[in-house]
């Protein structure tokens, strides 16, 4: 025999119930562990543990949710944990309601404390300061290539290390006060998200074409679109969120695989190896200019059958013509046994951004 609504809603009741007196219990052994790490001064943010987490209960789970479902959940439960045990306050390149926005809260969950800042250098000496414990900026975007600014900052402070990479499918909503599309007369957006959603637009305004406004960020479109009844826009999630636009449209772009790539950078962090990391590091090759300077340096990664995953140039702004840095991204964790060698070997003209658990 199938139970009625309010027998339904009773046993729901019953589990939610259970879920906060869990989750209470959790805390407590949460409190028992932060204060085990302030007495031997131990990192309290550990990404490759809360990954472990996440395998492990995807792994044994046999019910209706899905690995992502579970992901989504826990990650909040664990950025309450981490602000239980020590508050955090986390920089980002702004404004409020940017994809950055989006990235961090997705890793450090709604009750952190966020500093929006204007540009990305200002991101890493918020952390170099300690006005903040985390940053997080944009390092590269599949579609648009590498941020060089980003790479720059890496470059200049060095005790700021990598501590997380988060990968995040880029989405663009369409939002609007009025759900009469004829009514429409204005769409604000940055001028890169009207290329990225074409295809959207072309279908949906066949024949009445409204202006297309370019503007700073998608948040501030989102803003604009709020006050005005005959104008949307393009903007993320977070953005409608944040200024209760309605979504008219989900996931609008035309291409499905636009993935930005953010980093979290931290002060004199180191991770734990977890059997999957990645390791970054910046090579001053003394003689890149020269034919084969980058090849020798590299041969000594392929003996150790490391492998490379990605490897860019930048002008390394010496003074002189042609000499380049150079961005290396390996499989691997610094103190794994086959690389460690080979990076003490050219400890000289090698910098360590960070390793860290590989999500992408």
């Amino acid at each position: 025999m199938s139970l009625s609504l309010d027998e339904l809603r009773h046993q729901i009741d019953e589990v939610d119930s259970q879920l906060l007196q869990l989750l209470n219990q959790r805390m407590g052994y949460v409190r028992q562990v932060g204060e085990l790490k302030r007495q031997s001064n131990t990192i309290i943010y550990r990404p490759e543990r809360e990954k472990a987490i996440i395998d492990r209960l995807s792994a044994t789970n046999q019910g209706l949710l899905s690995r992502a479902a579970i992901e989504a959940i826990f990650l909040e439960i664990f950025a309450i944990s981490r602000n239980f045990e020590l508050p955090e306050r986390v920089a980002y390149l702004g404004p409020e309601g940017s994809f950055t926005h989006q990235a961090a809260e997705s890793r450090f969950g709604a009750v952190s404390e966020y500093m929006p800042l204007g540009d990305i250098r200002a991101v890493f000496e918020a952390v170099q300061t300690n006005r903040a414990r985390f940053g997080i900026i944009p390092i590269e975007n599949n579609q648009e290539g590498l941020v060089p600014e980003t790479m720059d900052q890496l470059a200049a402070m060095q005790d700021l290390k990598i501590a997380a990479e988060i990968p995040m499918p880029i989405h663009f909503a369409f939002a609007s006060v009025n759900d009469r599309l004829h009514e429409i007369k204005k769409i604000y957006s940055k001028d890169i998200a009207f290329g990225q959603c074409r295809r959207f637009l072309d279908a949906t305004f066949r024949e009445q074409k409204p202006e297309l406004v370019p503007v700073d960020s998608t948040s501030r479109a989102a803003k604009l679109a709020l006050n005005d009844p005959h104008a949307a826009a393009i903007c993320s999630h977070i953005a409608a969120r944040l200024y209760d636009l309605p979504m008219l449209f989900d996931n609008i772009e035309d291409s499905t695989d636009n993935f930005t790539r953010f980093l979290v950078v931290a002060r004199d962090f180191k991770s734990q190896p977890s059997g999957n990391d990645k390791t970054s590091l910046l090579a001053r090759l003394p003689h890149s200019d020269e034919p084969g300077s980058l090849v020798t340096f590299l041969q000594d990664f392929h003996r150790a059958g490391i492998n490379l995953t990605k490897i860019e140039s930048r002008p390394a702004k010496s003074g002189r013509n042609f000499q380049y840095m150079f961005f290396v991204d390996l499989d691997g964790h610094i103190d794994d046994a086959r690389i460690k060698p080979v990076i003490e070997q050219h400890a000289d003209v090698l910098q360590w951004l960070g390793s860290y658990v590989k999500l992408c």
